[in-house]
C-alpha cells in the first residue's frame, strides 16, 4: 500500500467536498447550475507499454468537474424586467464589449435607461429603427427610452354608424347644435392636432323630407373647422339605397366635406383652435394634418336605433412611460399614459453545441471557449430556443437533498482514505521497529 494512493484519494474526496459545498452554497442563487465531480482511476505507465496481471493502480484523479444545465424552477417575482428562460438558451451580456452568457435574468434599468444585471453588464438584443421596426442581425445594448412619446396629429377617422330608417324629420328647423330638437342623432370623436391637443369632431344627423336622405352637419369644437370664428357647420347630404346601404357620390361639396372616389370624406383646412376667457375662438398655434380622412363606408340606414357601434382614429396626445412588459418571444413593449404601446426592443438568446465546454466566469455567467463552439444567436421561442417567462426568475437547479447525501458520501470517502494513510503509517512503524 502506498502513501500516494491514499493522498490521491484524499485529494479526490476533498474536491468532491468542495464541489458539493459550492452547490449547497448556491442553492438560492438565481440561474445557478449545479456541478458534479467525475473521477478516473490512474495507473503508472509500464516500460515499453506492457503491463502484467498484477498491476496495481496509482490511485484516483479528478477527470472533470461538469455542470448540469437542467432547467431550474421558474418563480414569479412581479418585477417587469425579471426574465426566465424556459428551455434552451443563454442571455447575452456585454461586459465592456466582452461577451458573457448567463441564465440569471434579474435585470434593471440604469440611470441611462440601459437594461443591465447586478454587475452592470448590458443585456444584448435587437433595437428598433426610427420607424419602430425591429432590426435584425445586429446585437446592441437594450435601452428603455423614458422620454415622452411625441404626439401625433390625426390623419384618419373611421366610424360604423346606423341611422334609424323610421326616424322622422325634426319639427325644429333650421339646424342648431344647441337645440336637440333640430337633429335626430349626434356623437363626438376626439381628434388631435400637432401639439397633442385633443379636439372634438362633432357630427349631427338630420332626417330629410326626402326618402333615404339625411344631412350630416360637421364642426370641430362646435365651430367651423376652417374658420374658428364661425359657428356655421359643414353640411353634407347622405343618400342610402333601398336596402339601407350607403350610396355616396364622389366630388367636392360646396359648404361641406369633400367626398373622395373611395367614398371617404376629406376634412381639409382644419385650423385647430382654443377658446379664450371671453368665449371667443381663435387658432391655438398648432397645426393639423393636411387632410383628415373620415371613413364612413360602414354607414347604414336600418330600422334600428341610431347608434355608433365602432369608431377609431390614429392621433394621440403626448404620453409618459407608464409600464413595461416582456413577451414570451422577448419583445419589450412600452405602454404610455396616453394608451399607446410601442415595441422598443427584443431580447436575444445564444446557444452552444457543447455547453460543457463553456468556461465559468463567475457572477452566474460563462464565457465562450474553443470547446464550446461559437454561439448560435436567435430570438426566444424560435427554432430550438426556449421561451421567456416575464416577471419571473429561474431558480438554482441544485437538489439540496441529493447534495446532502453527496456530502455524507464525500465525508466517508475522506475518512476512508485517511484510514489507508494511517494504516500505511502503522506498517511503516512496524518495519522500523524490526530493524
Amino acid at each position: 500500500m502506498s502513501f500516494n494512493v491514499g493522498l490521491t484519494g484524499l485529494a479526490a474526496a476533498n474536491k468532491a467536498l468542495d464541489v458539493t459545498g459550492n452547490n449547497i452554497a448556491n442553492v438560492a442563487t438565481t440561474g445557478f447550475k449545479s456541478s458534479r465531480t467525475e473521477f478516473a482511476d490512474q495507473y503508472a505507465q509500464s516500460i515499453r507499454g506492457t503491463s502484467g496481471k498484477t498491476t496495481v493502480g496509482s490511485g484516483v484523479t479528478t477527470a472533470a468537474v461538469s455542470q448540469s444545465f437542467t432547467q431550474g424552477n421558474i418563480t414569479s417575482t412581479g418585477n417587469s424586467l425579471d426574465m426566465a428562460i424556459n428551455g434552451n438558451g443563454f442571455f447575452i451580456l456585454s461586459d465592456n464589449g466582452s461577451k458573457l452568457y448567463s441564465r440569471a435574468g434579474a435585470f434593471y434599468s440604469d440611470k441611462s435607461g440601459y437594461v443591465v444585471d447586478a454587475s452592470g453588464n448590458n443585456l444584448q438584443g435587437y433595437t428598433t429603427d426610427s420607424s419602430g421596426n425591429l432590426t435584425s442581425g445586429i446585437l446592441s445594448n437594450l435601452q428603455i427610452d423614458t422620454s415622452n412619446l411625441d404626439p401625433k396629429a390625426t390623419t384618419s377617422v373611421s366610424e360604423t354608424v346606423n341611422l334609424n330608417s323610421s326616424a322622422t324629420t325634426p319639427t325644429v328647423s333650421p339646424f342648431s347644435a344647441s337645440d336637440t330638437s333640430s337633429y335626430n342623432y349626434s356623437f363626438n370623436t376626439d381628434v388631435y392636432d400637432s401639439q397633442g391637443n385633443a379636439h372634438q369632431l362633432n357630427q349631427y344627423f338630420v332626417k330629410d323630407d326626402t326618402a333615404n336622405s339625411w344631412t350630416m352637419y360637421t364642426t370641430v369644437d362646435g365651430v367651423n373647422p376652417s374658420d374658428p370664428t364661425s359657428t356655421t357647420p359643414l353640411a353634407n347630404t347622405l343618400s342610402f339605397n333601398s336596402d339601407g346601404s350607403y350610396n355616396y357620390t364622389a366630388g367636392a361639396v360646396t359648404g361641406g366635406l369633400t367626398v373622395s372616389d373611395d367614398g371617404k370624406f376629406s376634412l381639409a383646412g382644419w385650423v385647430p383652435a382654443a377658446q379664450s376667457s371671453d368665449g371667443s375662438w381663435s387658432a391655438n398655434g398648432a397645426s393639423a394634418s393636411a387632410s383628415i380622412s373620415l371613413d364612413m363606408n360602414n354607414l347604414t340606414q336600418y330600422n334600428a336605433t341610431s347608434a355608433t357601434t365602432a369608431k377609431d382614429q390614429d392621433g394621440y396626445a403626448t404620453g409618459e412611460l407608464s409600464a413595461l412588459s416582456v413577451s414570451d418571444t422577448g419583445q419589450l413593449t412600452a405602454t404610455f399614459s396616453n394608451g399607446m404601446t410601442n415595441v422598443i426592443g427584443q431580447v436575444a438568446l445564444a446557444n452552444f453545441a457543447n455547453t460543457q465546454g463553456l468556461s465559468p466566469a463567475g457572477g452566474t455567467s460563462w464565457r465562450e471557449t474553443y470547446a464550446s463552439g461559437v454561439p448560435v444567436v436567435g430570438t426566444p421561442d424560435a427554432g430550438t430556443f426556449g421561451s421567456l417567462t416575464a416577471s419571473s426568475l429561474e431558480d438554482s437547479n441544485v437538489d439540496l437533498t441529493s447534495e446532502l447525501v453527496n456530502l455524507i458520501k464525500a465525508q466517508s470517502n475522506y475518512q476512508a482514505n485517511a484510514k489507508t494513510i494511517s494504516t500505511e503509517s502503522t506498517i511503516m512503524q512496524t518495519l522500523i521497529q524490526m530493524t
